[in-house]
Parts: C-alpha cells; structure tokens; sequence
C-alpha cells in the first residue's frame, strides 16, 4: 500500500464526513456554518449555499477514495484512514460549531 493512497483515503474521509451536516441542514433548510459566511465559519450560510458545499465536499471525497488507487473495503489500511479522516474532522467540528450551539457546554450529554 502505497502513503500517497493512503492520505488520499485519510482526507476523502474528512470531505465525506463534511458533506453530511451541509448537505442535511440544507436540505431541511436551516442555515447553517460553512467558510462562506461573514465570519468565515462562524456565521450562518442559506441553506442553499450548504446544499451547494455539502455536495461539493462529497464529489471530492468520491474522487479522492474511488478515484485514487483501489480502495478496499476489506482492506483495513484503507478502512483505517477513511476512518480516522471521517473522525477527525466530526470530532474537530463538534468542538468548532459546539461553541456557537451550546454543545460544549459543561454538564451537557
């Protein structure tokens, strides 16, 4: 297996996971954070916008893991870094848009 594949799979992961919370929110139309806003991931984006960039990110990610190599569903290499991708980057948005939606307020589940 092959590093550059592997990063590949690692960042198609964190595009994937991305796509969900945009694509969703726009889809029920709820505005939503997105690098688009004013501030730049602080404020809110339309849910158009969101709808926009949540497709955007999950083309990028089918390219980055189907396009790139001979990503393996059995192939715990590969399995590995999609995953740690995708986690990586819910957990550092959790903790990002947590502090503008209460989710990391103490005492909170």
């Amino acid at each position: 297996m092959a590093w550059p594949q592997l990063i590949a799979y690692f960042f198609g992961g964190a595009f994937l996971a991305n796509a969900v919370p945009h694509a969703v929110s726009g889809m029920l139309g709820r505005p939503f954070h997105s690098p688009f806003a004013k501030p730049p991931g602080q404020g809110l984006s339309s849910s158009t916008v969101n709808v926009v960039w949540g497709f955007f990110n999950l083309i990028a990610g089918y390219f980055l893991v189907c396009r790139v190599g001979d990503f393996g569903l059995k192939d715990t290499p590969d399995i590995i870094a999609l995953g740690g991708g995708a986690f990586l980057i819910a957990l550092h948005l959790a903790r990002q848009f947590g502090r503008f939606n209460g989710g990391n307020a103490p005492g909170r589940s």
